[in-house]
């Protein structure tokens, strides 16, 4: 691997927090925690934000999932960010659900910033955390107030990436299982599909509903049939070539908005997991509201609150960890 180089939500000061299926704890994240130390943080954040998403607006999805895949991978601690060195050959962005995330050079980028204006004092996982809730308001969707003070973890595992990340294959129950221990529910399970409005997908994370799905049917029934014959136009084999991309959120993938659901109602999901969601009464209820179009301003207060229980899953606080001075390696 490469080194690199270079709505509102008022949240307690305390917040309860879950770290796998271990005991909440109360953590030390706190609204305006970098007050005295460095108090432009949000600031610069957002102004470099607003430089990336303007340059590449494609960048919010990838941006938005780097952090789902930290926060279900030894909790919002930037291990996703650690490249692999020589006592640690594979790092959690060598697990194969990681390969293809992007984004790292405008975490570098924000990251620097930080460093010029505040010098070891914002961690990568508050940079993180922040890029995410600014790339979603940038795509003109919901923002919510963010605590701050986690820190930086020191290590990163592909084998623990590997087995703690939601697959695009999932079923409800194996998902339900994953968020569980997170301290995620059926709800939140719903609700943070919904990012799937941003970003696109490479061929090989959904060919599998095309080709060969089982003895009894080359495509995944739960497809609608219409919406699989374009995606063949696009994916032709399981083996396709890994620069084949297709629009998770078909017109609109720029966007945060609610038009996923409405694609999934159709059963024009992207993933088997987009598909399961129908397969759940709890889920399918929830899908089937927000896809008439009527309670978008209620996604984005359901969106902004589960993304707040995401973002403090198994935090480091206080003297735990690290702040990297740069996020692809530990200090």
């Amino acid at each position: 691997m490469a080194t690199r180089c270079c709505a509102a939500l008022l949240l307690p000061m305390a917040l309860v927090l879950f770290a796998g299926s271990s005991p909440p704890v109360l953590a030390q994240l706190e609204l305006g925690y970098y007050s005295k130390t460095c108090p432009n943080v949000e600031a610069i954040v957002r102004k470099e934000m607003e430089k990336i998403i303007s340059a590449a607006p494609s960048l919010a999805g990838p941006l938005l999932r780097l952090h789902f895949h930290d926060c279900f991978v030894r909790g919002c601690d930037a291990s996703v960010l650690l490249n692999s060195t020589a006592g640690n050959r594979l790092s959690e962005m060598d697990a194969t659900p990681n390969r293809s995330l992007r984004g790292f050079g405008s975490v570098d980028r924000v990251k620097a910033k930080l460093e010029a204006a505040c010098p070891n004092t914002v961690s990568c996982a508050d940079v993180l955390t922040l890029m995410a809730r600014d790339a979603v308001a940038l795509a003109k969707g919901p923002v919510w107030a963010v605590a701050l003070g986690r820190r930086d973890g020191r290590v990163s595992s592909a084998t623990e990436a590997a087995g703690q990340l939601p697959p695009s294959y999932g079923d409800v129950p194996l998902l339900a299982k994953i968020f569980a221990a997170k301290g995620l529910d059926l709800k939140d399970l719903a609700v943070l599909s919904g990012a799937h409005t941003l970003g696109t997908a490479h061929c090989r994370s959904y060919a599998g509903r095309l080709y060969n799905f089982s003895s009894a049917y080359t495509a995944d029934p739960s497809l609608d049939s219409r919406y699989a014959d374009r995606l063949r136009t696009r994916c032709r084999s399981v083996d396709d070539d890994d620069a084949v991309l297709s629009e998770m959120d078909p017109g609109s993938f720029k966007t945060f908005d609610t038009s996923y659901y409405r694609h999934v109602a159709k059963r024009r999901g992207l993933f088997q997991s987009d598909a399961a969601l129908l397969a759940d009464a709890t889920t399918r209820e929830y899908v089937q509201r927000i896809a008439t179009g009527r309670f978008d301003d209620e996604f984005f207060n359901d969106f902004s609150e589960s993304m707040v229980k995401m973002g403090n899953v198994g935090v480091l606080t206080g003297a735990q960890g690290e702040i990297r001075r740069k996020c692809y390696i530990v200090n």
